[in-house]
């Protein structure tokens, strides 16, 4: 798959090394010029927030979800059903991950799927990326309404597995990567508007209609006992909601609604 994106610029000069273990198929490919994950873009600070019964609330221009930043994580995972694009012209992106770091850290170790409109032809596929290096694809096939696991586990020595399995289609990788200098400051089950148009600003946000985020996880405990939990909302320039999220029933489950493309 043909992958549109400009190069997203890195904080950090991190040495990135992987070596790729898949449980059906090949090996990833290369995303190309682009990438779909990377670190959050803060609109307005984070404050504190006892409506949704979580710690803090931040807006942010590309991540929507809920993120633990108060401890030190080894661990995150969540489920998900992919959403269809409703694609109708123009280029649009989403993406639906897990990960650890990125909300107040130079790298993020991330794996999930995403829906992009390429016109009106929607165009699914899943990835993982070990920020700043970049993205890489799955080869496999991914459907509007598969169901997905994702965790990233972090197995010490400068080493993470990140695992990904589309049930409904019937494969999965676990993708062994190393990264030095890791700080493992929070952990985050997201939707996600990629960056970055030619003049440095966000994507705009595929019409993904509603996805609902379960069994949400860090540490292997729930992600809203985890500690110091932010509820993010994704919004433009302008400070409009570009998409909204739910209350975090139960600690691990949350839906995430689009609104707006930018």
């Amino acid at each position: 798959m043909v992958r549109r994106w400009c190069i997203l610029l890195a904080m950090l000069a991190l040495t990135v090394g992987t070596a790729v273990s898949a449980s059906s198929a090949s090996a990833a490919t290369s995303a190309g010029a682009f990438n779909p994950g990377g670190l959050i873009h803060l609109a307005g600070g984070s404050s504190s927030s006892q409506a949704r019964g979580i710690s803090h609330q931040a807006t942010s221009t590309n991540w929507s979800g809920y993120a633990a930043t108060t401890g030190t994580y080894s661990s995150v995972s969540a489920s998900w059903t992919q959403p269809s694009g409703k694609c109708s012209s123009g280029d649009q992106y989403a993406a639906f991950w897990v990960g650890l770091d990125g909300y107040s850290s130079s790298s993020v170790e991330q794996t999930g799927s995403e829906v992009d409109c390429a016109g009106s032809r929607a165009e699914y596929y899943a990835w993982y990326e070990m920020y700043p290096g970049p993205s890489e694809n799955y080869p496999n096939t991914v459907k509007a309404g598969d169901h997905f696991n994702a965790s990233v586990t972090y197995k010490g020595s400068n080493e993470f597995s990140l695992y990904i399995a589309d049930t409904t289609q019937g494969w999965s990788h676990t993708t062994t990567a190393s990264l030095s200098g890791a700080a493992r400051s929070s952990a985050e089950v997201i939707v996600e508007a990629p960056c970055c148009t030619a003049g440095g600003g966000i994507l705009p946000l595929t019409d993904f209609g509603t996805i609902n985020l379960t069994s949400s996880k860090a540490n292997g405990a729930a992600l809203g006992s985890a500690g110091g939990v932010t509820g993010i909302t994704m919004v433009d320039n302008s400070g409009r909601d570009k998409d909204t999220i739910s209350s975090l029933s139960g600690g691990e489950n949350f839906s995430a609604t689009w609104v707006r493309q930018n």
